[in-house]
């Protein structure tokens, strides 16, 4: 039933009474929305009240593919949604590997599971020519397994919880396909809440598009750009995400020792580069991807995940540690774990910061196995139980990345107005700040850049809702996006409407955290940022977003 480009069917899936239902996919709301973060956002701000708690069976999971999902390149991506326990504001992650191909070939544009399980449970779908089928299966034998243990058991992609996310640490996250991950926001402990171990799924039907002669030209144009993209051809498909260490630490921007400087001696050390001079690599490349980020390396007589930039960041620089040895092992055991790499890897910078040195890897073995109650939620609840919350560098609750915005100014704004708290993916500022892509401008400056923010997190929702890979946008712009998405649908759409269709998820994302409690002023920064970043320029440059957002 596919429908030009969106897949025809909707799952719903409820938990609590074991009832299944599929139906077709209201095709009026993803012509508005696109798909993925935008629909999902939209369905998510109707079902629930935004004051409901997180871990509550209210607290519904939404998987959304889009209309590029499993049909361009770069698209073997889906996007989960939720009310996240980390935050408390509405949260999306969009994730790669191949698990949103096969959703989409299942015919399923949506799937939308509520309520709880009374014992460990997983999905099974499987898709046919006419409509899949959805059943609800013991995951009893699953439980307690980690990530790669469930991982094994299934001959299909799947999406799974670690031990993190059955004990519902706000670190956990869902993985698939063992090195992809549904991070940041506590999204494992929501699945955890539900008693839902695992969702596996087969498609059978590749998905039409409407215009298949214009979808072929506007493919062929997206590879032209990315392979003449020197980031995305030189950069990412030579060395993977570390590529960007040696870069950001040259800019002195990578943030070291908790925030506390931002330049680190021994970058080189836990470099992309020095990753590929001394281990033997391999490219794990998502669906369809030109690019193959995504790596293993061999360690241990295995092929194990190469550490994507933040994580190395996380064990690392910021915890004044170049052992690469040590970093890619606390990276494999936090993916095993379930638990997110950005949100441990900050816990532990804080307790440096306020308790002194302590061995990595059995200090993350300890959380993992339920025995650091005082890290597993993150820093912001371990600094405050210490009585030093300003050692925990986050936003609204999530932890700041590898980007130190003291000198990335826009990266600051973008952090503080972030939808879902500190994070670099709602506007990568990074790109035309430090990267220069689509042009390189002032870091150290807020001039203009209120603008430039809401911008690039229009375009950042309009990619999310598509669903493809964030680094295309390295190489495409919104009207390469709007041919891709106008060949596929057959539907006419131009740059600027899929821009205000970014703005309208974003203000979607904005008014369900209004409700949820957070005001202007929680769109702000660490104290510690402002030792250096002039809060005066910054409190104008919010003043200024606002009132070009229409929220004042």
């Amino acid at each position: 039933m596919n429908s030009g480009g969106w897949a025809g069917l909707t799952a719903y899936v409820d938990l609590s009474t074991g009832d299944i239902s599929i139906k077709k996919t209201d095709m009026a709301l993803f012509e508005k929305y696109i798909g993925g973060r935008g629909v999902a956002a939209h369905l998510l701000s109707k079902m629930i009240s935004p004051a409901i708690v997180p871990l509550s069976s209210e607290n519904p999971i939404i998987i959304a593919t889009g209309p590029l999902t499993g049909l361009s390149t770069m698209s073997g991506r889906h996007s989960i949604t939720a009310k996240s326990p980390l935050t408390g504001t509405i949260f999306d992650s969009t994730t790669g590997g191949f698990f949103g191909k096969e959703m989409k070939w299942a015919e399923l544009a949506l799937l939308i599971i509520t309520g709880r399980s009374e014992k460990p449970v997983y999905l099974k779908i499987v898709g046919d020519k006419d409509r899949p089928e959805v059943e609800i299966k013991d995951a009893g034998h699953l439980w307690g397994l980690t990530t790669s243990e469930t991982l094994n058991r299934f001959d299909s992609p799947a999406l799974v919880i670690g031990p993190a996310g059955e004990k519902q640490f706000l670190s956990a996250n869902v993985c698939s396909d063992y090195s992809h991950f549904s991070g940041r926001g506590g999204i494992g402990a929501v699945f955890g809440s539900k008693n839902l171990k695992a969702i596996a799924v087969k498609g059978t039907t590749k998905p039409a598009v409407s215009r298949p002669d214009d979808f072929k030209r506007a493919t062929r144009e997206a590879l032209r750009l990315l392979t003449a993209s020197p980031p995305v051809s030189k950069g990412l498909a030579t060395y993977g995400t570390s590529v960007l260490m040696n870069l950001i630490n040259y800019m002195r921007v990578l943030p070291v020792a908790n925030f506390r400087r931002s330049h680190f001696e021994k970058a080189e050390q836990v470099s992309g580069e020095f990753i590929s001079k001394n281990y033997d690599i391999k490219k794990d490349p998502c669906w369809n991807c030109p690019v193959g980020c995504n790596r293993r390396l061999k360690k241990w007589d295995r092929w194990v995940p190469v550490p994507e930039y933040e994580s190395i960041w996380a064990f690392g620089p910021n915890m004044e540690n170049a052992d690469m040895d040590s970093i890619i092992e606390a990276n494999l055991l936090c993916n095993n774990y379930g638990m997110d790499t950005i949100t441990i890897g900050a816990a532990l910078a804080a307790k440096k910061e306020i308790e002194g040195d302590f061995p990595l890897i059995e200090e993350i073995k300890r959380i993992g196995d339920g025995r650091g109650p005082e890290l597993q939620n993150g820093s912001l609840v371990y600094a405050m139980g210490m009585g030093r919350k300003e050692a925990s560098m986050t936003v609204k609750g999530m932890e700041l990345p590898a980007y130190d915005p003291r000198g990335i100014y826009g990266q600051a704004l973008s952090y503080a107005t972030s939808t879902r708290g500190g994070d670099h993916l709602r506007g990568y500022m990074v790109s035309p700040e430090i990267i220069g892509k689509p042009k390189l401008i002032n870091r150290l400056s807020f001039a203009d850049k209120p603008a430039l923010v809401m911008l690039f997190q229009n375009l950042s929702a309009v990619i999310d809702s598509l669903v493809v890979c964030k680094f295309t946008s390295f190489a495409l712009t919104e009207d390469e996006y709007a041919s891709l998405l106008s060949a596929a649908t057959g539907i006419d759409y131009t740059a600027e409407d899929l821009l205000r269709v970014g703005g309208k998820i974003y203000d979607i994302e904005h008014r369900f955290n209004v409700e949820a409690g957070f005001e202007e002023e929680d769109d702000d920064l660490p104290e510690r940022i402002f030792d250096t970043l002039p809060r005066a320029d910054f409190l104008r440059a919010r003043e200024e977003y606002y009132n070009l957002r229409g929220w004042k």
